[in-house]
């Protein structure tokens, strides 16, 4: 799969400096994490779940999650079970697999692995992995195992995400010591996991929280607390970091609103883009903006969505700027060697040493999301991506 190959021939000319490059469940984890981008959360109870994921992967998604957990009642829970199966193999017989996004089933206990997995059959190969809710030390490791199991038993690479949202990861007293042992957990089963995903909304219902949309994640301080202690743990350069991506925005129809909209208007007015604005500001997608911007500043990658809409914008923002990539390309030439130099754009200094690991990262977005011109802004991308 390519990230933006929806797009005419002409678009990715004029957009991007570098295009995206193809990549794969069987890549390396470190590009598959990063490659994931704005990852599709499905209930596993829609009826036309093969047909959804065919056309939303027409028009770039990337990564899909299949939910038999929160999202399920549990009265429906084998009806759902029974058409996650169905659907998944309707895929296998109708559809190339190399064509699909990656496809994760969200599970609710390891015992569905390998039921699943069996019922499947040789289907599986359409499956990418599973994810883990309320992942820690003492509920991951029969998950763990269940996978490493199916896998040794198909003989195809299943991955695991898991979700860091219990209580013990949101209370204080617990935090710490609950994500140091995760950590150590996770590290034994490295080679089966691409990200790290993060649970905000249930980090929120331990205080009896829902943030707004005219507020992002990283205003409601309890819960960004907990997300940046994840971070601490997970995505620190010593020791190897993960792939932690983004907790979802759960908004997508407009509201009544009682701030102003959060979105600058000289972006779009230097691009002659006055009603992209408006849509976005009517989609309630400013929000949505300038979360994935903090997200981003925080250490994040790529977001969990719930509305197919939210994925032009998350992914718009992943594309690394010429700026970017240029200093990214200026670090990396010392070769760790060290030292500062003034960046090329003359605005800000570049040291090498300090600055190593951020250009390694950007360069690895690189690949997955493009470089784009420098005369291309995200208002260009995003415009592109919602209107092909």
């Amino acid at each position: 799969m390519r990230h933006f190959d929806y797009l005419g021939e002409d678009d990715r000319e004029r957009l991007f400096l570098r295009r995206p490059e193809e990549f794969g469940p069987a890549d390396d984890l470190a590009l598959v994490g990063v490659g994931l981008g704005a990852t599709l959360y499905c209930p596993g109870t829609r009826p036309a779940l093969a047909r959804d994921i065919v056309r939303r992967s027409a028009q770039g998604v990337t990564s899909v999650v299949v939910c038999l957990e929160d999202s399920v009642p549990d009265g429906e829970l084998a009806a759902a079970e029974h058409n996650v199966v169905a659907q998944l193999r309707e895929l296998a017989a109708a559809a190339d697999p190399t064509t699909l996004p990656m496809i994760f089933v969200r599970v609710r206990h390891d015992g569905q692995v390998p039921t699943l997995v069996a019922a499947l059959d040789d289907a599986v190969r359409v499956l990418t992995g599973f994810v883990v809710p309320k992942f820690d030390e003492e509920t991951g490791v029969p998950f763990l195992e269940a996978v490493v199991a199916a896998s040794g038993a198909t003989g195809h690479r299943l991955l695991v995400m898991p979700v860091l949202e219990s209580p013990q990861v949101a209370y204080v007293e617990s935090r710490i010591d609950n994500l140091l042992a995760t950590r150590r957990l996770v590290d034994k089963y490295r080679h089966l996991v691409p990200a790290v995903r993060i649970g905000a909304t249930d980090l929120s219902g331990a205080y009896g929280l829902r943030r707004s949309p005219d507020l992002t994640v990283w205003d409601v301080r309890v819960v960004a607390d907990a997300i940046s202690a994840v971070v601490n743990v997970f995505g620190r350069v010593a020791g190897g970091s993960y792939v932690v991506t983004g907790p979802v925005w759960e908004y997508f129809a407009a509201a009544e609103r009682l701030f102003k909209p959060q979105l600058r208007e000289s972006p779009f007015v230097a691009h002659a883009d006055r009603g992209l604005r408006s849509e976005i500001i009517g989609a309630d997608l400013d929000g949505l903006l300038r979360e994935i911007v903090l997200d981003r500043a925080n250490g994040l990658s790529g977001k969990t969505v719930i509305h197919p809409r939210h994925v032009a914008a998350v992914h718009a923002l992943s594309v690394v700027t010429s700026e970017e990539f240029a200093d990214a390309t200026d670090v990396l030439a010392t070769d760790g060697a060290g030292g500062a130099a003034a960046s090329s754009y003359g605005n800000k200094m570049n040291e090498s040493k300090p600055h190593t690991a951020w250009a390694q990262r950007t360069l690895l977005r690189a690949r997955t999301f493009g470089v784009a011109r420098e005369e291309t802004s995200f208002v260009d991308l995003l415009d592109a991506s919602l209107h092909p």
